[in-house]
């Protein structure tokens, strides 16, 4: 058995998501909406498959798909992609993920990785041949340092994977945070990995700023998006990448020979989808930002320290003034005792766990949320 993955534990999302249905918990733990998705989306997807080709499609992805790719992004981040030499389809932000870590890294390379982080990262990294150097980041802000990045950074640097929005923190990088990040790729001739698929999940006004616009950075980026967390389809598993051409053509190498191809009518649909009017986008934007301000809300009149949600589904509550400094075990008499599941964010951490924070998903009907203030009413906090 290959070591780095036959010694990883069962992961935090697991047993939570067990212990939720033995005990009947409200489950805000793992990160997905209760909402079927936009039904005019789902609907081009079942059409694609009656009507439509159902053989291997290109392994770049559809030209229609790649199209909207581009289009899309330059309308609302201002990219200029070529759609034939910069844009490529996978099945999921994770396989694209996966793709440019083995494109881009050999083995002994440094890679830079930002904790809290996506449990699949280190795995990723380190079955590629990597050596992880961590920033590690603490609440509330999460934001990152010079003195920070200085000592992650190396002459053995070759890669940055950099996810902006955050999760598991809900943070939305700075301008200058991003600038900070882009000095020292540039300086260290590193490629920034760059998993962007909460772009459009951001709220109170603020629009996502992709690392790739920064200056210096167009060449030496490779940008992942996902239309399971554009259009609140997380099972479709639909990646876009996008890279300058000398990075891509490594890229499409690595994708051919871990999926070649993606489901075709999803694809069909994707690109239906990328084309909807503004008010889509804007509206599923307002939607989750009521549903984060509804539980915020709830859980100040509780009591709790909730810290700043930016973007994502997720939002994190402090649980020191409840005089708790373990995550894992709060977490696990929350759902026993209480209730409720969530996630101990400690478990997004390789080294330095900060245990005194706790995400709960947000992306559910006012009745769920409404259940679950109900149920946690029981820890109210004293003033």
């Amino acid at each position: 058995m290959n070591p780095i993955f036959s010694a990883l534990p069962t992961t935090i999302f697991e047993t939570m998501s067990r212990l939720a249905r033995e005990h009947q918990a409200v489950n805000l733990g793992q990160g997905f909406p209760d909402d079927p998705g936009p039904e005019d989306v789902r609907r081009k997807a079942a059409e694609a498959v009656v009507a439509g080709w159902n053989q291997y499609p290109p392994m770049m992805g559809l030209p229609e798909l790649r199209q909207a790719t581009a289009t899309h992004f330059r309308h609302w981040q201002g990219l200029e992609l070529d759609p034939e030499a910069e844009v490529m389809i996978t099945s999921g932000a994770t396989e694209a993920i996966a793709g440019a870590l083995m494109a881009i890294v050999s083995p002994g390379d440094e890679v830079v990785l930002f904790e809290p982080m996506y449990d699949a990262y280190l795995p990723l990294v380190r079955r590629a041949g990597g050596i992880p150097k961590f920033v590690t980041l603490t609440p509330p802000h999460f934001g990152l340092s010079e003195e920070a990045l200085a000592k992650a950074f190396s002459p053995k640097t070759k890669a940055v994977l950099f996810n902006n929005p955050l999760n598991p923190t809900a943070t939305n990088f700075s301008a200058a945070d991003l600038d900070l990040l882009a000095s020292f790729c540039i300086r260290h001739d590193a490629v920034a990995i760059c998993d962007d698929v909460w772009e459009h999940v951001v709220f109170d006004g603020h629009r996502h700023k992709p690392l790739m616009s920064r200056p210096g950075m167009r060449e030496r980026t490779v940008k992942i998006s996902s239309a399971g967390k554009i259009f609140s389809l997380t099972g479709w598993k639909v990646g876009m990448v996008m890279a300058a051409p000398e990075l891509m053509r490594v890229l499409a190498k690595a994708h051919q020979y871990i999926t070649f191809t993606t489901p075709p009518n999803l694809q069909a649909a994707v690109a239906y989808g990328l084309g909807k009017d503004d008010a889509y986008f804007e509206g599923m934007r307002t939607d989750f930002q009521r549903s984060r301000d509804r539980f915020a809300g709830g859980l100040s009149d509780l009591g709790f320290s909730v810290l700043p949600s930016a973007g994502t589904y997720f939002l994190n509550v402090d649980i020191a003034p409840l005089g708790q400094g373990d995550d894992v075990a709060f977490c696990q008499r929350l759902v026993v005792e209480h209730g409720v599941a969530a996630i101990p964010v400690s478990a997004f951490y390789a080294e330095g766990a900060v245990r005194n924070v706790v995400r709960f998903c947000f992306a559910k009907h006012d009745a769920t949320l409404d259940k679950a203030l109900e149920r946690l009413a029981a820890l109210r906090v004293k003033g």
